[in-house]
């Protein structure tokens, strides 16, 4: 099933279908959060996430203890950061898969705000596009096959071996 996930065309195209209906999703929530009337502001989400977090079943004890203190110390006193990381984040995570370029990272990071979210009790959406995610950084190269990581990715793939022989990082073959 990897095999197949990661090099056959018939995969590539059927990610290529999923990549950009996920990528549309992305780049939608934070076109929606740029250009909305008032400016994007993720102070009342924070606080009502650290106000009411995700507990036990039945209990009043946090699920996520450390990412409500992440969220109490960190987040919510560096707000301005996030303000412009989470609109930008989720535009160009979009913009990554729509056109397929650096698209294993694009997912990532869009994996991690999917998560972020429902840690924080927000569902939405979060579930399915973290299920299509996964079948896109499963398959890897071959998810952006149809799109700018088809030219982009040999040319990155040189610039890396480049830095890691001046670093004499890379095996030498014999």
């Amino acid at each position: 099933m990897m095999k197949w996930l990661r090099e056959n065309n018939y995969a590539a195209m059927l990610l290529t279908i999923i990549r950009l209906y996920v990528g549309w999703e992305w780049m939608l929530a934070g076109w929606h959060k740029i250009t909305g009337e008032k400016a994007f502001d993720a102070t009342g989400y924070l606080k009502g996430a650290i106000a009411k977090p995700v507990l036990e079943s039945g209990t009043t004890d946090m699920v996520y203890a450390n990412y409500v203190a992440f969220l109490k110390n960190f987040a919510l006193p560096h707000i301005g950061w996030f303000n412009v990381m989470v609109p930008w984040g989720e535009l160009l995570v979009g913009l990554g898969l729509l056109i397929g370029a650096l698209t294993t990272a694009a997912i990532f990071f869009g994996l991690m705000m999917n998560f972020m979210y429902m840690f924080a009790g927000t569902v939405s959406a979060n579930p399915w596009l973290i299920l299509l995610g996964f079948f896109i950084i499963a398959a890897g190269a071959n998810a952006g096959k149809f799109g700018v990581d088809h030219m982009i990715l040999p040319y990155l793939h040189k610039w890396f071996d480049k830095i890691l022989e001046r670093c004499h990082l890379k095996p030498k073959l014999r």
